[in-house]
């Protein structure tokens, strides 16, 4: 296991493009919840906004990126042959899907710290000039808060969790093309599906299964109480989504030749 995590380390810190791809998930994420920062405004007090989740806007933006980056990480393989080579280094193929997923998630960590702090450093920054002061009812942004630092660690993790949920999108369809344009299709689809429904009920269930609603529930820090699933049952939704592409990936890539 170790050789094999070397292995898909030196793979993915030799390209070029996996560095651009991690600069552009921190640029992205930072740059649009700063710009939401401060098209945001606060007139009074009792406004209604939640100012965690305004600084966190960014993360729409910056899993897009993210599940790019997922996405290569087996289907460049595929499109360019590499994956015979691999497999045939490598033989036990479970191995193979544990290495890539290891250094995934690694660096997502990584990269999805600097994008979700940096995001609620300039938040922190912008939002008191645009009324959410204390004044207003609005502490300032800190991970000292219980509920901001629930918000920030979740964000990390549902970047992580969206990466690898891409990984085993790729592994079933093998195309990368395909494989991005699945895993956008499931974080999108539903949540426009959910809001076009008339009935608030069926309208609820969507957002509950949907990957992306669910998840996203993590960093709500007002009206949780109202949310269709708590923070953390969210984000478990889009764990088990994440459990059943890797199996079925990996269950795929066990079954067929490279």
């Amino acid at each position: 296991m170790k050789n094999a995590v070397h292995a898909e380390w030196t793979k993915l810190r030799t390209e070029a493009v996996t560095l651009g791809l991690m600069i552009g998930v921190v640029v992205s994420t930072v740059a649009v919840g700063a710009a939401v920062a401060v098209t945001s405004r606060c007139d009074a007090p009792g406004c209604g906004e939640d100012a965690t989740r305004l600084s966190l806007t960014g993360v729409l933006v910056g899993q897009v990126v993210v599940a790019i980056v997922g996405v290569l990480v087996a289907g460049g393989e595929y499109g360019t042959g590499m994956m015979r080579s691999t497999l045939t280094a490598l033989p036990r193929r479970l191995t193979v899907l544990c290495s890539k997923a290891t250094v995934l998630t690694v660096v997502l960590i990584l990269a999805g710290t600097v994008s979700v702090l940096g995001s609620l450093l300039a938040g922190g920054l912008v939002l008191p000039g645009r009324g959410f002061t204390e004044a207003h009812g609005y502490e300032p942004l800190s991970l000292a808060d219980g509920a901001t630092l629930r918000a920030v660690v979740g964000s990390v993790l549902y970047l992580v969790l969206i990466g690898l949920l891409s990984l085993g999108v790729a592994l079933i369809v093998r195309n990368s093309a395909t494989a991005v344009g699945t895993v956008l299709a499931l974080l999108f689809v539903l949540p426009i599906v959910a809001q076009v429904v008339g009935d608030p009920d069926w309208q609820r269930h969507l957002q509950q299964i949907a990957p992306m609603t669910a998840g996203l529930t993590v960093q709500a820090t007002v009206g949780v109480d109202e949310l269709p699933l708590g923070p953390w049952q969210g984000l478990g939704v889009l764990a088990l989504w994440v459990t059943g592409a890797l199996v079925a990936g990996g269950g795929l890539l066990r079954a067929r030749d490279a």
